[in-house]
């Protein structure tokens, strides 16, 4: 198929769609998680494009945007930054940067301006987003590129059409020589293997907390479903356990389950929100941007999204910066590369969490990632 073409039947099918969802577009500008993402995405409500001639990032969510720090601090310029999620614009907005939410892809060709360079993050491969930019004359990177396993059979059985998309991508920085591979089998052109910007990162905390005399135990970044599964295997006894959500949605949900719990097995709970100590057995971090310091002050942590399926884990890098004792389930396929640079951690079923947790050992960061080469494809543009 043609490229006009292929692009002209995108469009119409991606009007359809638009036309098809917008009442459920509509509803959802209602719920909490969505109510400043949809508007401005779908309907282009105060989101103006990005002014021309600028440095272009865009990134999906929190952890892409946080990743992109040591990348900005090496290149001390503005620059400009595109999201999806609401937890990622707030990440952006750290930094210096005109920070905007990505519209939908039926808008690009006329939302886009002129970029001197756009650097996407990891696995956003939108196909309008490529093709305007390279139409309006920005050339275009892919860095942190990776193609987890289980992702890989749907794209090579849309191999033909990502050859479309790579051949608007110049250069590509990839996580591994394994990503390296099945990109090039998918039609990028240049790609370079540069590692995991994510484990670039130094992480340090925001404010200190005062480490409690019992072994602190934390659950981190947990999704629907497993607060309940590692509540019913991990030893609580003589110990703090901390809950974080990933989602400040769940808050209210998570924190009537941990009530229930401690209020059965006549333990003390309490919400950070309401109170900022851990005088309680249990305690619920109802509040964004604390899980870093509550690492600082962490035993063992239980590591989520990947005790249940279709999540693929979290970055394990942030605990391991502190050497925290890791455990994780078995769904880790989104940070497999992260996982590999970790010593010590601990990648198990549920029933095995406790003998895991008597012989898990402290952590630590094998290697760090190499950004140079990065940077100075952006600094032979701009």
């Amino acid at each position: 198929m043609q490229a006009s073409i292929l692009t002209a039947f995108y469009l119409l099918l991606a009007a359809i769609l638009y036309i098809a969802a917008f009442p459920f577009l509509l509803l959802l500008t209602f719920k909490q998680k969505y109510k400043h993402s949809i508007p401005k995405r779908f309907f282009l409500y105060k989101n103006p494009p990005f002014q021309d001639s600028g440095i272009w990032f865009h990134v999906c969510s929190y952890g892409e945007a946080v990743s992109l720090k040591p990348l900005l601090q090496k290149l001390e310029k503005r620059v400009n930054i595109s999201v999806i999620t609401q937890t990622g614009f707030q990440a952006a907005q750290r930094y210096r940067a005109d920070v905007r939410y990505l519209p939908y892809e039926l808008f690009l060709p006329f939302w886009i301006k002129k970029q001197k360079v756009l650097i996407v993050s990891e696995a956003e491969l939108w196909y309008m987003l490529f093709w305007s930019a390279k139409k309006k004359g920005a050339k275009t990177i892919l860095i942190n590129a990776r193609i987890s396993d289980n992702s890989y059979r749907s794209y090579q059985r849309f191999r033909w059409f990502y050859q479309k998309i790579f051949a608007h991508i110049d250069t590509v920085f990839a996580q591994s020589e394994r990503d390296k591979q099945r990109l090039l089998e998918l039609g990028a052109k240049k790609v370079e293997v540069t590692g995991n910007i994510k484990a670039y990162a130094n992480v340090k905390t925001t404010r200190t907390f005062k480490k409690p005399q019992q072994e602190v135990v934390t659950l981190a970044s947990t999704h629907a479903g497993e607060e309940a599964l590692l509540l019913e295997n991990i030893d609580y006894h003589d110990k703090k356990l901390i809950v974080v959500p990933r989602h400040p949605e769940r808050f209210m949900e998570v924190g009537e389950l941990l009530s229930n719990f401690a209020a059965k097995k006549g333990l003390s709970f309490h919400k950070f929100s309401k109170k900022e100590d851990f005088d309680s057995d249990i305690i619920l971090i109802d509040k964004m941007g604390e899980l870093v310091n509550i690492y600082a002050i962490s035993d063992i942590v239980y590591l989520g999204g990947s005790f249940v399926e279709g999540i693929g884990g979290h970055n394990p890098l942030e605990p391991a910066s502190f050497g925290c004792k890791i455990i994780s389930g078995m769904h880790i396929f989104n940070q497999l590369s992260l996982f590999d640079l970790v010593e010590n951690i601990n990648v198990i079923e549920p029933w095995e969490i406790a003998v895991t947790e008597k012989e898990a050992q402290s952590t630590k960061i094998r290697a760090k990632v190499e950004i140079e080469p990065i940077i100075k494809a952006i600094n032979d543009v701009v």
